[in-house]
Formats: C-alpha cells, structure tokens, sequence
C-alpha cells in the first residue's frame, strides 16, 4: 500500500469509505433492535447509496483524503462530522424513499459505528505504517511539558528519527496528566524512565528558560549517562531562523550559570552610529564579532584590518551573507598595526573616527615560544596605531585586553599590560582622541580556547587534557564580550581602565567533566605520566592531567588593584591603577624596542622583568631580584637599562 501513488490511495480511501457506511447500516440494525426487513428493502439501498455519496462529498470537502495517513492527527474531528452526516442523510432519505416508521436511533447508531470504522481504519492504517519505523527511532524524554514541549512533540510525530515516551516537567500540577498522549512525569523519575525505555537523549524543550536554573538542570540530567540536547532561544525560534526541532548539544554558555545583561542600545551607538570605525585584528574571533556588532549598528563605514588574508576574507564574506546592502560600506584591509606608514594611510584616508583595537598575539603558549614577536606585535603594534590615530585626528581608540595582564606570569601578559600602560600615558597626553582599555577573560568558543579543544578530543574518543585539576578561568560569550566592549569604550573619559564582570570563575575540569556527561559518556581521569590502558578504565572518555604549562596560572585574576568603581553599566567596572612616570616607561619601551630588533631574546626577557608591570615568570630570577631590578630600572632607567640591552651575559 505505501508504494502505491497518490491517486490510487485516495482511490482505495473512498471505495473502502463506501463499502464501511453500508456495512455500518447493517450493524447499526442489529444493535439498535430495528426490523431486519429493512436490510432488504430496495428503498433503504438506495438511501445508503445517497448518504453514502454525500457522507464521501463531505470527506473530500472537510480534506481527509488529501492528509497522509502516516502524518494524519485531526482526523478524529472530520470523521465525527462526517459519521453524523451520513447517519443524517441515512434518516431523512429512509423517511423520505420509503415513508417509513424508521427509529431516530437506528440513525445515531449508525452515525457511531461510521465514526469508529472509518477512524479505525485510518488511525489503524497509521498504525501499522509507523510500527516499523517507531522501532527504528530513537525513545527520547521531552524535559519541559509546555508549550515549546508540545510543539516539539508534534514536530517529531512528524519525523522518523526520535519516539518521545514521556514528558518531564517541574511543575507538579501537570504530573499524572497526558500531552499529545504522552505521559508527564515529574523530574524523579528520569532515571528509572531512561532505563526502562533505554533512552539515550534528553531533549530539553525550554527557551525560555534562564542561564542558572538551565544550568541546575543540565547538571541533574548529566549524571544520568544520557545525550543532552536543546532546542534553539526563543528569540531565534520567534524570528523564523530556527525551527523547534533544529536540535544541538547544549552550548558552551549555558554551562555559565548566568544572563547576560542585555545592551544598552545608547551606549552601543555612541561611537558607532554614523561615524567610521575602524577594527584592527578583525579577522580573529573578538574583532570579528565586534565587525559583526558594528554593522547591525550602522555606521557610516566599516574599515577592517587584519594582517591575515583569509582571516579577512572570511568575516567580510560574512559579514555580506548575513546583511547584504544595508547602507553600511565594508571595507578589507591587509596590513600590520606595527607599519606606521600603513596605518596612517589608512585612518587619513578614511577619516577614521572610531578604532577597536583587537589585534594581537594571544596564545599563551605560542607567544612564550616566540616572545620577540609577541612584543613587536602586541607592544609597538599598540604603541605605532595609537601614535598613528592622534595624528589622523581619531576621536576615539579602545584596547581589546586581557585578565592575563594582571600581575603576569607570561609573555603574553607581560606585553598586553605593557599595551596598557601605553594606552594610559598617551590618554594624559594633550589630545582629542579618549583612549581606553576593556579587560576580560576568556571567551568561550574563541580559537585556541579550552571549549572547541575539548569538543574535538570528545569526538575523537579522547583523552581530553587538562592541565592540572585545580585549575579555575574566566568566561563570557563572544557576543557579550563584543557588546560589553562596545558600552565600555562609549563610557570613556581617558586612560579609563574598564574591567568585565565576568561571574564567578569556571574550574576546567569541572567544563571538561560536563562536555562529556552531555554526550552521554562516563568520564575517567588518568594520572600524570601515567598510561592506563582502555580496557581497564571505568569510563568512555579518558581526562588525562598533563601538568602546568610554562607560563599558566591556577587563577587568573581581573583587578590589579582592588577598588573597582561602578559605572553606568552593571556589567562593567572602572579600576584606578597608577600610571608610572612616563620618562621611565618611554626608557623601557625604547630599550624592549633595541632588543628586538636585535632579536636578543635574553634581553627581551630581562627588560620585561624589569618593567613596572609586576611580571613574575617562571625564572632564574628570585622575586627579590625581581623587585630590585624594577627599582633601580625606575631611579636610574636610562644607565641601567643601557647597560643591560648591551651586556655580553643578557646575549
């Protein structure tokens, strides 16, 4: 029957509609006690000939033979209808045909055994259609029993991959009821449930639902060894760029355990709306969710810098596909912060206004390994793209910066505090231009972050590494960490240093842990240096500790001194740090500047070391050398550092 066409199904519909209101006048007359001379009557034929042509008219008008039986789920109400009127017609046309005494119940019968055969068979066809195919779909909990639950209820019913056996559901007023004839259960029973039914995925069906209380739950459902997925944001399903049943793992921030505040549209377009911005580093994943900000703001053009080429041409791709012509002129630019000449062309040319600045090396890892271009880029890209901005007239420059400038334990740091504190003696400086900075920490699902190396180890079976158990980091989202940039630098006033609330710290192991109970997987962990053979493990994915790498820190810190002032924004602080005397810093920079020219890595090392920036690496050095080398670079900074660029040991 399913291989037949379209035409011949409908066809077989209706013959066997005809055949079932005759065969239900028959029963009809045994079970309403009527006289059985009827059931030869020529007249009475004849009248169930008429009603069932009109009962078969009105099937086709109320649209049943255009519903698929494998999908049909309203049909009770047209077969109600449709049972009534062929009882209907069957006792006005005996009346009329044969002036009979014919009982009002021979007609109410019939009408009912109309309503049952005809929904039998077509709820039975459906049945026995979806039988083998319900075998092969996968039982899945629903977690949520309103409205987003139903709908997603009802989509599946329609799909041939995932059977819902039960609803799961907090509120106790709908425990013991039946939705879309699905039980609902209260959160209790989800392990005796995913048990009985060998369920392997939970889809929860909650869009609405706030960041902590989404975060209580997805930690209950963890430890029950299944796959727990989600259904998109309301504000997506409402804005038809999702649908209920485009199903995902659940994401990164929802394991944050808070909101984010939503923008303060203000504050986003004070140096935005209208003017020209310019976002340097666009192609890397904070610079190009701050391109992406931009544009839906308006301004009057976006110029984008980035010394890679595919970085470039990936976000403005992107950046077309997702807004098209909307008055906003992008414009991609190659090249490097730390060319003066280049930069200068560029802010002149374009008139710039506004500039981001999100360019840098970030990788702890990488720029421990090639510290010289760590400082090229991150410290004198910084310094060339400010000197370059006062001089083209820029109004505004804000720095992209990170927790790892706080009291520095690597090059990485050491460089992006040393920005900073460029950042703070240009913004004393007699100038139009309000620089500030915007520190935070890590962003989820940035390249290089924990978050898409861990997703990667998982689906390659693991380990997924760790480095140490007690290691705890910061995090926000992409889109907030954009958007707070953003507010932050709307707010300046000069040499503000804006620090990111980013809630309480993550432990990573406790991110690495989650990741793989939401695949439906037991982690293990394994000890340092040591391999533990697969077989012998009482888990699916090994957590392999593999130690501190040089330059990592067990906590990252956000302030460097505690008095942090609120600003206008809940999410954003304002932090008062001393600025050094800027004779010494320029004494420094110029000193870093001769080593790396000359590639003294030595040199390199021992200048940041003696920076006022608190850079405390893992060194020969002791922390009282340390301290001394930093006192005596800032009495007598241009001797001492003189005599250390030049020394035959710092070669």
């Amino acid at each position: 029957m399913i291989e037949l066409r379209r035409s011949q199904k409908r066809q077989l519909q209706i013959v066997a509609d005809f055949v079932l209101i005759g065969v239900s006048f028959v029963v009809a007359v045994f079970l309403s006690g009527a006289p059985l001379s009827l059931l030869t009557h020529p007249g009475v034929w004849l009248a169930q000939v008429l009603a069932a042509v009109v009962s078969i008219a009105v099937f086709n008008k109320l649209g049943l033979y255009r519903a698929l039986l494998r999908y049909i789920t309203g049909a009770s109400v047209k077969v109600i209808v449709s049972g009534a009127t062929a009882g209907a017609v069957t006792f006005v046309a005996l009346g009329a045909l044969g002036r009979m005494d014919l009982p009002v119940a021979l007609s109410i019968v019939q009408a009912m055994v109309v309503v049952m055969s005809i929904g039998m068979l077509r709820f039975g066809a459906r049945a026995l259609i979806r039988k083998p195919t319900l075998r092969a779909c996968h039982p899945v909990i629903i977690y949520g029993a309103g409205r987003a639950g139903q709908q997603l209820v009802a989509a599946l019913n329609y799909g041939l991959e995932y059977r819902p056996i039960a609803f799961v559901d907090d509120d106790a007023r709908l425990h013991g009821t039946t939705i879309n004839n699905i039980p609902v259960h209260p959160s209790a029973d989800l392990q005796r449930l995913s048990k009985r039914h060998n369920v392997r995925e939970v889809l929860l069906a909650m869009p609405a639902l706030n960041r902590p209380r989404r975060r209580r739950i997805v930690a209950r459902l963890e430890n029950l060894g299944v796959e727990v997925k989600t259904i998109p944001a309301m504000h997506a399903i409402v804005s038809g760029r999702e649908r209920y049943t485009d199903l995902r793992p659940v994401a990164a921030e929802d394991m944050l355990g808070r909101d984010p505040v939503p923008p303060k549209p203000e504050l986003m377009a004070r140096n935005i709306a209208g003017k020209v911005v310019l976002v340097s580093g666009a192609g890397g994943t904070i610079g190009s969710e701050l391109c992406r900000q931009i544009v839906a703001i308006k301004p009057a053009k976006l110029v984008m810098v980035d010394i890679s080429e595919y970085a470039l041409y990936s976000v403005t791709t992107a950046l077309r596909d997702a807004f098209g012509d909307d008055g906003t002129e992008l414009i991609s630019l190659i090249g490097s912060v730390q060319d003066f000449a280049r930069m200068s062309d560029i802010l002149t040319r374009y008139q710039v206004q506004t500039i981001y600045h999100a360019a840098a090396y970030k990788h702890v890892g990488l720029v421990e390994e090639n510290p010289v271009e760590g400082v090229k880029n991150n410290v004198f890209g910084t310094r060339t793209l400010i000197s370059a901005a006062r001089a083209a007239g820029v109004k505004s420059f804000t720095l992209v910066s990170t927790d790892k400038t706080v009291r520095p334990k690597n090059i990485m740091g050491a460089t992006k505090r040393l920005a900073e504190m460029i950042c703070q003696i240009e913004a004393r400086s007699n100038s139009d231009c309000v620089i500030s900075i915007v520190r935070f920490g890590n962003v989820l699902g940035s390249s290089g972050s924990v978050i898409p190396r861990f997703r990667d180890q998982i689906e390659r079976g693991g380990p997924v590494t760790v480095t140490h158990p007690d290691v705890t980091r910061y995090f926000m989202t992409i889109s907030e960490a954009a958007q707070l940039v953003i507010q932050a630098g709307a707010m300046a006033r000069g040499g503000d240093v804006f620090v990111l609330d980013m809630g309480e710290p993550v432990r990573i192991l406790d991110v690495a842990k989650s990741m793989i109970r939401q695949q439906g997987m037991v982690p293990y962990l394994t000890r340092p240096g040591v391999e533990q053979p697969k077989e012998s493990a009482t888990g699916d994915i090994a957590i392999q500790i593999t130690g501190l790498q040089p330059g990592e820190k067990m906590r990252e810190e956000l302030l460097i001194v505690d008095n942090p002032e609120s600003t206008e924004h809940p999410r954003i602080m304002s932090e008062n740090i001393p600025v050094p005397h800027p004779e010494n810093v320029t004494t420094i920079l110029d000193a870093l500047q001769s080593a790396t020219e000359k590639y003294d890595l030595a040199a390199v090392k021992t200048l940041l070391i003696a920076a006022p920036i608190d850079y405390s690496p893992d060194t020969d050095l002791s922390l009282e050398e340390s301290r001394h080398m930093q006192s005596t670079y800032g009495r007598a900074a241009g001797r001492h550092l003189r005599l250390v660029a030049s020394s035959p040991a710092a070669g």
